[in-house]
């Protein structure tokens, strides 16, 4: 690891105009590659306090070596200078958007002697006109099949139209009149690229023309009586419309524009481009990042734009670019993007109308496709085997934890204190074996104390079922220098265990709420109805932050006299890896699949809590004096908030008018009038910015 103090420039020496700098490692490899309005600024920001570094920023100044800048005119040249470098260096520390699939193109050959229409995918070439990409090449096939009728372009390859040059019979596409059969000399070679002109400029959204010319030839031909070539410029101008309809019009005013949309984590990003022209959707692709640099949605939107115009030209670049987020250096995107196109680009953020609208398609594309990207590499058996040995190595454990527990602490304000307890089995979430907690201990908010109190009523559980079942003898001090865990306990779980320990018999059966079950600690049951107690320990203790509370965690752990559960903690703000008695943090690589696994749990926990905490929140909000009264249904509540108007008018009734409610008896009348008259306010509200006394009227919320 190297100090950036060792190679850091003087000021002086760095000049403070536009330019480009390239930091290389002790092997004279280029790691990282920016640009910048003032280099002298933005370069002695790399070589601040480490401490005051975003964890990326500073793996890459500790990694490099040295420095090295290019000054240039303007920011538009240090913008096509930053690409031109990161192409030519491939840089280990910058983004870098990556295809999850090869898209396939139709390409039309503009730089051969006889054009040809075919699918093509990979890295464009020049001279080669290009549409799409499209999602599966048998959509373009069967634009093409319908287009080829009134555009007979080529569409054979080299070999099949030497041959077919060769022995003067043309493919079976020159007889039905799908091809011009240029191979045998029925149209110049003029005519042709004159057809696959016309073809290009159809597929490009100049559709009307077209359209409109058959339909006066095909009216011409009729008048004129020529009517089986009328039917053909019918069915010529049905074919195209068919091809029109095959992408629907998202736009009303034809627009030419490229919508880009990002989805983005802590540690990865999912872009999404529709491209829209004539009004319609031509295309659709999808990038997928690691976040290797310190980048907001801002800088990703930036390397987007430069990685899709980079090589573009022309009627390649569109008029408008949509981003959801505009880049730091926007003029100078702009202009580059103009220069790259030969007229004005828009580049903006969509406010409102079609185009937010369709934002909003493209928004929930990136979504999906980030969401489906975790999911594929989640459920890979491989590199859920690496992340758990990435998680043991890392971590100084004996084994691979294939049982994960993280706990995670919810609120709001201090009210509602709650906490999440879910369980990964093998790298995969188990859901039968999540539980969910109350704090009772205390009031207000502590999020150290609520992790102790939480892992100790967790572990004390465990503990209870070992002795009932005779696997727990009381810990014994262990010999000096001895390791592992006391005497009698339970040691840790069989590789992939997801069945009972020794001493239990039966699965794990779904989790079943009953009257008699704590609300707050849903758990399976036994098969004679008892129930089952927090039975398999876990190798690992994860817990949501950092020092203080991976410190509480493990001393309700000693408390209890378990010794044989690791435990750490995983900040959120740097995703570093806390453990018990450590001034300095554990810092997996970025690139490590034993972080993504913690960060997966650790989200998973954060989940479940928030939403078990929202849920007490909306049930306290909605509740009523009313909930009080035993054996006073739903259904009766709301005849009485019907009959009465509001729960302070019911609060006035006398016991005779509550009985009027039809199925209200004598004993529930009672009830309901010792109920409310318990909660009855002791004092009327007041306003204290008018002083005027404010009337209840709450329609069954106390």
């Amino acid at each position: 690891m190297a100090d950036p103090s060792s190679y850091r420039p003087s000021p002086g020496q760095i000049p403070d105009s536009p330019g480009v700098y390239k930091f290389r490692d002790e092997h004279r490899r280029v790691i990282y590659v920016g640009k910048a309005k003032n280099l002298r600024q933005r370069v002695a920001n790399y070589f601040q306090d480490l401490a005051n570094l975003h964890p990326r920023t500073r793996t890459m100044v500790t990694t490099a070596a040295s420095v090295e800048w290019t000054v240039v005119s303007t920011e538009v040249e240090a913008l096509q200078l930053e690409y031109t470098w990161i192409k030519e260096f491939d840089p280990r520390f910058n983004v870098k958007y990556r295809d999850d699939k090869s898209y396939p193109y139709l390409a039309v050959t503009l730089n051969e002697e006889f054009p040809r229409v075919q699918v093509m995918r990979g890295a464009k070439k020049k001279g080669v006109r290009y549409f799409g990409p499209y999602g599966h090449a048998w959509a373009i096939r069967e634009t093409v099949d319908l287009m080829l009728r009134v555009f007979p372009v080529r569409t054979c390859s080299a070999g099949v139209f030497k041959n077919a040059a060769r022995t003067g019979r043309p493919c079976l596409l020159g007889y039905i009149d799908k091809c011009s059969a240029p191979c045998v000399g029925r149209v110049t070679p003029e005519e042709h690229r004159e057809l696959a002109e016309d073809f290009c400029d159809f597929m490009a959204g100049r559709t009307g023309t077209y359209i409109r010319r058959l339909e006066k030839d095909m009216t011409q031909a009729a008048e004129e009586m020529e009517y089986e070539r009328a039917a053909r410029l019918r069915d010529d101008a049905g074919a195209l419309k068919r091809a029109m309809e095959k992408s629907a019009v998202v736009l009303a005013d034809a627009t030419d524009a490229d919508l880009i949309a990002v989805a983005e984590d802590e540690l990865e990003a999912a872009l999404q481009i529709f491209h829209v022209r004539g009004g319609r959707v031509r295309g659709q692709r999808g990038w997928v990042t690691d976040k290797v640099e310190a980048v907001d949605t801002a800088g990703l939107v930036e390397h987007a734009l430069q990685q899709l115009y980079g090589e573009e030209r022309g009627d390649a670049v569109p008029k408008e670019v949509l981003v959801p987020a505009l880049p730091e250096d926007t003029e100078a995107v702009s202009q580059w993007l103009a220069d790259r196109r030969g007229s004005q680009v828009s580049l903006r953020i969509p406010q409102r109308g079609d185009k937010k609208d369709l934002m909003a398609t493209v928004q929930r594309n990136a979504q999906q496709a980030l969401g489906l990207h975790k999911t594929k590499r989640a459920s890979d058996l491989t590199t859920r085997s690496r992340a758990l040995e990435e998680i043991a190595e890392a971590l100084g454990l004996d084994t691979a934890p294939l049982r994960i527990e993280c706990y995670d602490i919810s609120h709001l304000q201090g009210d509602d204190v709650v906490a999440s307890m879910v369980v990964f089995e093998d790298g995969l979430a188990r859901k039968s074996e999540y539980r969910r907690f109350q704090i009772k201990g205390f009031e207000g908010q502590d999020d150290v104390r609520s992790m102790h109190e939480v892992i100790g009523r967790r572990f004390k559980r465990y503990l209870q079922e070992k002795e009932r079942t005779g696997e727990w003898e009381e810990p014994q001090e262990p010999a000096p220098g001895a390791t592992g865990p006391a005497p009698g306990a339970a040691g840790p779980a069989a590789p992939g265990a997801t069945g009972p320990t020794p001493g239990v018999t039966g699965p794990v059966p779904a989790p079943v709420l009953t009257a008699a079950s704590p609300a707050d600690e849903i758990e399976p049951r036994e098969d004679d109805g008892r129930p089952k107690r927090f039975a398999y320990p876990p190798q690992l203790v994860v817990v949501d932050g950092g020092q203080p509370q991976v410190a509480a965690a493990k001393r309700a752990l000693d408390e209890l006299g378990i010794d044989d559960i690791a435990v750490c903690g995983l900040a959120k703000r740097l995703e570093e890896v806390w453990l018990p008695e450590d001034d300095d943090p554990v810092v997996l690589p970025r690139s490590s699949e034993g972080l993504y696994l913690l960060q997966r749990v650790r989200d998973e926990a954060h989940r479940f809590a928030i939403t078990y905490q929202r849920a007490k929140r909306a049930k306290r909000i909605r509740s009523s004096p009313l909930d009080d009264v035993a054996g006073l249904g739903e259904t009766r509540k709301q005849a009485l908030i019907k009959h009465f108007g509001s729960v302070k008018k019911l609060r006035q009734a006398t016991i005779e008018e509550i009985c009027e409610v039809p199925g209200i008896g004598r004993r529930t009348a009672e009830s309901v009038a010792a109920a409310l008259a318990s909660t009855a306010p002791a004092a009327p509200a007041v306003n204290t910015a008018t002083g005027e006394i404010m009337e209840e009227d709450d329609g069954g919320a106390s």
